[in-house]
């Protein structure tokens, strides 16, 4: 099947077999963060989309669709993108990393309370 036989819309609307993992005690924060993570996912693939674009049109100076759909990223390239969206992503999850970073430095490792509970 080609993509042009495709019907995308339909796809998307498809549900997944099982249960939907809940992480959260309101369901409505899971759609929440579905959506949020989806755009994120949308924006990087755009980011990888506009660099293609602006490396082709640095190198010819014009582009077609056909140039895009055929480019490959060199190495270096695609380490640089890699970087990119390593520091993108990074940006995005930020706030759980520093709620997660807030948890750990509230709770003393457990042999320090071993030692404290061995010493009373």
């Amino acid at each position: 099947m080609s993509n042009e036989d495709f019907d995308w819309v339909a796809a998307s609307g498809r549900r997944a077999k099982g249960k939907r993992p809940e992480y959260f005690e309101d369901p409505a924060l899971d759609r929440l963060y579905s959506v949020v993570f989806a755009l994120s996912a949308e924006v990087s693939a755009l980011r990888e989309r506009q660099d293609t674009v602006e490396r082709l049109l640095e190198k010819n100076g014009s582009i077609t669709r056909a140039d895009i759909e055929a480019f490959v990223p060199t190495r270096e390239e695609g380490d640089e993108r890699a970087l990119a969206t390593k520091a993108y992503v990074s940006r995005i999850m930020r706030g759980f990393q520093q709620q997660l970073e807030a948890i750990e430095a509230e709770d003393p490792p457990i042999m320090e309370i071993v030692d404290r509970l061995a010493k009373s």
